[in-house]
């Protein structure tokens, strides 16, 4: 009866060797894939059989089963996250429940441009295949209500980057990160502000902001476009800023500015209304908010478009009439 006994348990302990080293070596196998990178997505709530079937169907050659119960004896089985992941060829079973354990999803980006208005935004959001586009069918007042904001447009909000996003992640949720950034941006440059500047608020720095980035491409124009411009406010000279107008054209804007555009009133018409337009005209960059909000010490209150890119700046009407002459007429 011994005998039969340690039989039975040789037996036993040979059959979980066996069955031990089939087990390790199928963990540590890599995996056929029908094309060199797969990608697939793990559904939010989703079970590890039904993200073991996720994968199979994705394109990774293996047994769903077999893969649910290797990732439920290392007790893992538990821990995926949701999320779209990515695999290359050498993957095996074992790197891959470690992969989905760890939540180790791959990421899609997203560049949201310096000078971009907010139509453009949506175009890019929307149009990108990685992102959901849950802003589609939106009205802006509604897309600004669900991202928590308060202001009366969305235009000029978003801090303009490249930003890094979980792919099938939400457009608004990414649009809530680059206005929390904008407005992080926006408290620092605020705090510490010339204290002799005209603006009286965020908001205003924000909507001067984006009229500078508006009006120059040159890093090292922008802090002395903002003293033209502050200089204006502070006598209540009109800005009698070109982008202003043409936002306030909208897409009916043909690519040319015309006298009778400059003549027809509206909010942005900064040549007809004093002061600044109501709502920022784009996306500013760091270097324009800077420059709104503590430009340099200068006289100047008049500047025109070299045709370079950069800017002559003028004191009096008499020579920016000159500058106007010698560069654009």
């Amino acid at each position: 009866m011994k005998k039969l006994f340690l039989s039975l348990v040789t037996v036993v302990v040979l059959a979980a060797v066996i069955m031990g080293s089939v087990g390790w070596w199928f963990a540590h196998r890599p995996l056929s894939l029908k094309q060199p990178v797969v990608d697939f997505t793990v559904q939010r709530g989703s079970n590890m059989r039904q993200a073991a079937s996720a994968i199979a169907a994705a394109g990774v050659e293996l047994k769903p089963a077999v893969l649910y119960w290797l990732a439920r004896l290392a007790g893992k089985a538990s821990l995926i996250k949701a999320g779209s992941y990515e695999v290359h060829e050498g993957i095996t079973p074992w790197l891959l429940i470690l992969k989905l354990s760890s939540g180790d999803v791959s990421q899609g980006e997203v560049l949201l441009v310096e000078g971009w208005n907010f139509r453009q935004v949506r175009a890019a959001l929307e149009s990108n295949p990685n992102l959901q586009a849950d802003t589609a069918g939106l009205s802006d007042a509604e897309i600004l209500s669900r991202i928590g904001a308060s202001e009366p447009s969305p235009e000029g909000l978003f801090f303009p980057d490249t930003y890094l996003f979980d792919k099938q992640s939400s457009a608004l949720a990414l649009l809530a990160r680059a206005y929390q950034i904008m407005h992080k941006r926006l408290d620092e440059v605020w705090a510490a502000r010339d204290e002799t500047s005209p603006l009286r608020t965020p908001y205003e720095a924000l909507i001067l902001a984006s009229i500078i980035e508006k009006e120059t491409g040159r890093a090292e124009d922008r802090s002395v476009v903002g003293s033209v411009f502050a200089n204006r406010l502070r006598i209540g000279m009109r800005l009698q800023t070109d982008p202003t107008v043409i936002y306030g054209l909208g897409e009916d804007f043909d690519g040319r500015l015309r006298r009778r555009h400059l003549d027809t009133d509206h909010p942005w018409n900064t040549y007809t209304r004093a002061g600044l337009p109501p709502t920022p005209i784009a996306m500013p960059g760091l270097d324009s908010l800077e420059a709104a909000v503590r430009p340099q010490k200068t006289d100047f209150l008049y500047f025109v478009a070299r045709g370079d890119g950069s800017s002559e700046f003028s004191r009096n009407l008499n020579d920016h009439n000159r500058a106007v002459d010698r560069y654009q007429r």
